[in-house]
């Protein structure tokens, strides 16, 4: 069984469902220490955080990613039980096969084989796992990275798991993310009886210009690594379930996925000032999950670029699509940050799955990474 295999049996078999670790995290440091890695464990609440590092100077290289994972839902909808890991038909399927067991596994293994091959390497390489990236993502990365720049521990180079590729593995190299922005916005009303609208207030019919508006507000153009902000509503609730009641309130949750040319507070200005447009009693309540950010082209990006065209021979298109990651919380650090993973087809799914193929090619690409970066001289042309 190729290695990267072996381990991400081992991890999906463990059944971490956020913010839970299940044993994961000590499995890898038991699996690293024989090379130098020291384990240090930074838990916060009920979040289970591994940082494990060879070495002292700089560069310091961080692989970044997570052993939790979503619940699988219908336990009878999988074709396998989905902490039993199963291989059929050169897939490996099991929760966490993709997002992110598998990739975890190629990156231990890419370790492992590099440090065999170069125990003179200068610098540093760690992990930074964490049990909390499915989940609130509050006492995972983020209390890690607190802890580590509290001491001066710089990272300069991280290369996160995440599960990025489209259609063939290395096929998208994410640079970036968008910034995430959501509000919970309460419009209050006056109940009563449908039939006496006029001593009632619905704020249904207050809420419809509004939400007309917002979507068709334009909030900017993006640029060439990012697509313009969007604006979704995730939720709308009002009303009792009977037809004959005016609703007193009513509440809409939505989301900003934004990019750099626009701001948490551009985006919390304007929304206010649409409200303020409309005689309404509304309250109004902010959370932001991250900025947005991007690593510009230099050692890190031509690295993975570099390794992805020896292994594959494809060119990556570069960009800074999906879903937030933990990414966003070590780039303000200033450390350069790429996502490079498995295909994501089936993450989140039922019967989430990897090629057996894949892990082996992308441990490969890992390793070559950690060659261009610790030994450019020999991997130039």
């Amino acid at each position: 069984m190729p290695p990267p295999l072996d381990l991400a049996c081992e991890l999906i078999a463990r059944e971490s469902q956020t913010p839970v670790d299940a044993g994961c995290q000590e499995l890898l440091a038991e699996r690293l220490a024989g090379l130098g890695f020291i384990p240090e464990w930074m838990d916060s609440g009920p979040v289970r955080n591994l940082w494990l590092r060879r070495g002292t100077s700089r560069p310091l290289f961080v692989f970044a990613g997570h052993t939790d994972v979503v619940p699988p839902g219908p336990l009878e909808d999988w074709h396998s039980p989905p902490f039993s890991p199963s291989v059929r038909a050169g897939f490996l399927y099991g929760r966490g096969a993709a997002d992110m067991k598998g990739a975890i596994a190629a990156f231990v293994c890419a370790c492992e084989d590099f440090l065999e091959q170069r125990p003179d390497t200068a610098g540093s390489i760690a992990l930074l796992i964490t049990s909390d990236e499915e989940g609130p993502s509050v006492e995972g990365t983020v209390h890690a990275v607190k802890t580590l720049r509290a001491r001066g521990e710089t990272i300069d180079w991280c290369l996160v798991g995440e599960p990025s590729s489209r259609q063939q593995l290395g096929d998208v190299v994410r640079v970036g993310r968008r910034g995430s922005l959501s509000g919970i916005l309460e419009i209050r009303g006056l109940q009563g009886h449908i039939a006496y609208p006029q001593d009632c207030h619905n704020p249904i019919h207050d809420f419809a210009p509004i939400c007309a508006q917002l979507c068709a507000q334009t909030w900017d153009q993006g640029n060439a690594l990012f697509p313009a902000t969007s604006f979704q509503i995730s939720n709308l609730t009002a009303g009792t379930g009977a037809d004959n009641i005016i609703p007193g309130r009513l509440q809409a949750r939505f989301n900003f996925r934004y990019s750099p040319e626009s701001s948490r507070e551009s985006l919390i200005n304007a929304v206010e000032t649409i409200l303020n447009q409309y005689p309404i009693d509304y309250h109004l309540e902010w959370t932001h999950s991250g900025a947005p950010f991007v690593t510009e082209q230099g050692a890190l990006v031509d690295a993975v670029c570099g390794a992805i065209r020896d292994q594959s021979a494809l060119e990556p298109e570069l960009n800074t699509g999906g879903g937030t990651s933990d990414g966003r919380f070590i780039a303000p650090t200033g450390a350069q940050v790429v996502e490079l993973g498995p295909i994501n087809a089936s993450i989140h799914k039922l019967n989430e799955c990897v090629g057996v193929a894949e892990l082996v090619q992308l441990s490969a690409i890992y390793r070559q990474v950690l060659e261009r970066l610790f030994f450019p001289a020999a991997s130039s042309p």
